[in-house]
């Protein structure tokens, strides 16, 4: 399962109203993928949202160190590569981020993602939570 922003932004955030199953298939899941381009974005977006700096920073470092999340560190090759699908991918509305997503889920063969966004579903990737909101 690869771990996008906004599902680990509802694992993270006890206030999320999906918080219960995002926790429940962030266990439940063996495998977990996700990359440092994600963990830069949630550090960002969860102190934009007023959460806690000690205690997002301590997820964050968790999840590096925990042993059970590989995050892969995004380089040159995979940025340039996510750049490729962006300008493949005109017509939507994806960001850098996203891109780095894809491509790497394609690559280790990842089907499933605890996401919010339906640039997954776009994709044609499984979101394993709805839209925020919904």
């Amino acid at each position: 399962m690869f771990l996008d922003t906004s599902g680990l932004l509802v694992v993270h955030n006890k206030a999320e109203p999906q918080h219960g199953l995002a926790k429940k298939l962030f266990k439940e899941h063996r495998k977990r993928v996700t990359t440092s381009y994600v963990l830069a974005e949630l550090v960002t977006l969860a102190f934009v949202r007023g959460l806690s700096r000690a205690m997002t920073l301590s997820f964050v470092r968790q999840l590096i160190r925990n042993g059970t999340t590989t995050v892969v560190w995004v380089d040159e090759s995979l940025h340039l590569r996510a750049m490729e699908l962006l300008e493949k991918r005109a017509d939507k509305q994806y960001s850098l981020c996203d891109a780095v997503s894809f491509v790497l889920m394609r690559e280790q063969q990842l089907a499933e993602a605890l996401t919010t966004d339906c640039h997954f579903e776009q994709e044609g990737f499984i979101r394993l939570l709805p839209e925020a909101g919904s």
